[in-house]
């Protein structure tokens, strides 16, 4: 079986390694294998660091033609529920695959943990073991929003990790969410926008008014275009590339769309199965309503990105299914491949410098990030 330190494909180059959490599903560890399976199919570049107990996860891979050689196994005895506090995890959960997970791109023997699981329980321990960048107060949680943009997404960020959120950390929420823009959807100057209830000056908190200022100063220098205050309904238009907005906002913002999405879903099949015509419209429409499911398809969009932290972390949602679970891994090579980790802390660290003399470097090698 590969292991983790000598990972190789089938040319003899070393593979990206993505430690996967296999047991926090809702659909338990078979969905994730088969999850995990269809990334290796597509990508034979990536291997696999699998936490979980032994006895369930290697049948299951074993199922798998050509997996268990890209897979290692990490047996643990403990599973991190999704009703777990996270306070009762950060003392108790070290025997966890949660843990475990987590401790491998501690370790520095993968590069992105990707987890199903309990998302405050995934965060604490995500801070507690990797440790928040220096001069990052509060870590955020970045996710692709559908939208009319050509690319087919937005990124919006906080979307739960913390309710609040001062003028520094949405200066800082904006500067790493342009980073993930240009490292996970390839813009080189993204748009940023800063998530108010109207676009007017005088609009909005105190702290918006500051914030607003703080990061249209750091436009030029860090390499994005600031557009301003926007509105909810900006959110998947294409005036912006990013969204910035405490976790409070994001995460309501988020499970509402998710539920009119669902609901819309609904209503769209009761419409189509009312009459005998109405179901033959139905099928005259299939092509259009089979691309109009897959641009929407949140599993195409599986995976928020935790920012701010040493090491790069993918929550997967814990209802995903094989695909987007692989959804999930992809986004996780993307990121491992540009080297997100390292260029976002390079962006972090140069974010004071950058806001005394005008200037960042972002690499060596004056790459931006």
């Amino acid at each position: 079986m590969t292991t983790a330190n000598t990972p190789q494909n089938g040319s003899g180059a070393a593979r990206t390694i993505i430690s996967v959490d296999a047991m926090g599903s809702d659909r338990g560890p078979a969905a994730v294998v088969a999850g995990i399976a269809l990334s290796a199919d597509k990508n034979p570049d990536i291997g696999f660091i699998v936490h979980g107990d032994k006895n369930v996860l290697l049948p299951l891979i074993r199922k798998r033609k050509g997996l268990e050689a890209v897979c290692e196994i990490r047996h643990t005895e403990d599973v991190v529920t999704m009703d777990a506090k996270p306070s009762h995890v950060m003392r108790h959960g070290k025997a966890t695959s949660m843990w475990s997970t987590i401790d491998a791109v501690r370790n520095g023997e993968a590069t992105v943990a990707v987890s199903c699981g309990n998302t405050g329980a995934l965060m604490a321990v995500s801070m507690i073991r990797l440790r928040k960048l220096e001069g990052i107060n509060r870590p955020a949680i970045a996710c692709l929003w559908p939208s009319r943009n050509p690319g087919g997404f937005n990124v919006m960020l906080d979307v739960g990790a913390d309710i609040r959120a001062d003028e520094e950390d949405l200066l800082q929420y904006a500067l790493m969410g342009a980073s993930y823009a240009r490292n996970g959807l390839g813009l080189e100057r993204p748009r940023i926008g800063l998530l108010n209830v109207g676009t007017e000056e005088h609009k909005g908190r105190a702290e918006l008014k500051v914030a607003s200022d703080m990061i249209a100063e750091m436009a030029d220098t860090a390499q994005f275009e600031y557009v301003g205050f926007v509105e909810g309904g900006d959110i998947p238009s294409d005036r912006v590339d990013v969204i910035v907005t405490d976790g409070f906002t994001g995460n309501i913002a988020l499970k509402t769309a998710e539920g009119i999405a669902g609901l819309i879903s609904q209503f769209l099949r009761e419409a189509f199965k009312h009459t005998f015509l109405s179901r033959i419209a139905a099928v005259l429409a299939l092509t259009s309503l089979k691309r109009l499911q897959k641009r929407t398809d949140p599993r195409r969009v599986n995976g928020g990105v935790f920012l701010g932290l040493n090491g790069t972390v993918v929550k997967s949602h814990g209802s995903a299914d094989a695909t987007g679970v692989s959804a999930a891994i992809k986004l996780a090579y993307t990121l491992a491949q540009k080297g997100f980790s390292e260029k976002l802390a390079a962006r972090v660290a140069s974010a004071h410098s950058a806001r005394q003399d005008g200037t960042i470097t972002d690499q060596k090698d004056g790459s931006s990030v």
